[in-house]
């Protein structure tokens, strides 16, 4: 089993910074595999980025970094310059064998 939970979460001005971690634990192979979603209330669940390729969604290009420690089983999320739309629950993912494994989510809030 997987086990994916993270932290980091908070409310920040516009403009700010955050740094969301994810700390894996169970059967995880490579820190390769994973990456960075979130979900704002009334929206489906979307990509913010993954590790591997360096992919990332076209609103957070050159504004958020993910980053990752394969001996820690961690990954990271930096959030520069954010904004209110960048408001959302974020979840950390696992990918492995065609199956999807999700934390519980930390929320970020953007506003004044």
């Amino acid at each position: 089993q997987v086990q994916l939970v993270e932290s980091g979460g908070g409310l920040v001005q516009p403009g700010g910074s955050l740094r969301l971690s994810c700390a894996a634990s169970g059967s995880i192979s490579s820190i390769n595999a994973m990456g960075w979603y979130r979900q704002a209330p009334g929206k489906q669940r979307e990509l913010v980025a993954r590790i591997t390729g360096g992919v990332y969604a076209d609103s957070v290009k050159g504004r958020f970094t993910i980053s990752g420690d394969n001996a820690k089983n961690m990954v990271y999320l930096q959030m520069n310059s954010l904004k209110p739309e960048d408001t959302a629950m974020y979840y950390c993912n696992y990918f492995k064998y065609l199956k999807n494994y999700w934390g519980q989510g930390t929320q970020v809030t953007v506003s004044s």
